[in-house]
């Protein structure tokens, strides 16, 4: 069977048996998992070797990279995912709320395994990329009354803060 028919089939399968309870692949959290942070079931993904590459990877990462850069560190471990695959599998664990996703500098997404399993930000160094994830509720109570005040329900936002870490700006000070 081809892939696209075995996709099909498998999707015709869903369709007949209703709805899943949604999996939140590449955490080990199992067929139980709860839905993504923002209320909404993420279908069910196959774990394939390539998306166990990706997670394993980014299990062991401190550091927002990009796609590039997750595709070449998987490459020089001789990981064989292609730089289409890695971009899939890396949209779909955000659109699943298993890694956070923001801009950098160049306006090119970066993707990142939190530690923190809810609702957070982020102060990111400017120079050398290092993040600090931050509690605000400040900025929650700001945006929940903003909205409100506009008539907005079901409010969502991103908030990172950029400047230079401690390291940064000591070795700025110094030159």
């Amino acid at each position: 069977m081809t892939p696209e028919a075995t996709s099909a089939a498998a999707r015709k399968a869903a369709h007949e048996q209703g709805p899943r309870t949604a999996r939140n692949t590449g955490t080990g959290t199992g067929p139980d998992a709860e839905a993504a942070p923002t209320g909404r079931k993420a279908p069910e993904q196959r774990v394939t070797r390539q998306r166990r590459a990706v997670s394993a990877a980014l299990d062991e990462l401190d550091d927002f990279l990009s796609t590039q850069e997750l595709h070449r560190l998987l490459h020089d471990r001789g990981e064989s995912v292609s730089l289409a695959t890695t971009y899939r599998i890396l949209q779909s664990m955000a659109d699943d709320g298993v890694v956070d996703v923001l801009r950098n500098g160049d306006n090119e997404a970066v993707y990142r395994r939190c530690a923190v399993e809810h609702h957070h930000h982020h102060l990111l160094c400017r120079n050398c990329g290092r993040t600090v994830e931050i509690e605000a509720p400040a900025v929650e109570q700001w945006a929940t009354r903003v909205a409100a005040e506009h008539g907005f329900t079901d409010a969502a936002h991103t908030v990172e803060i950029y400047g230079l870490c401690p390291e940064c700006t000591a070795a700025a000070a110094a030159s």
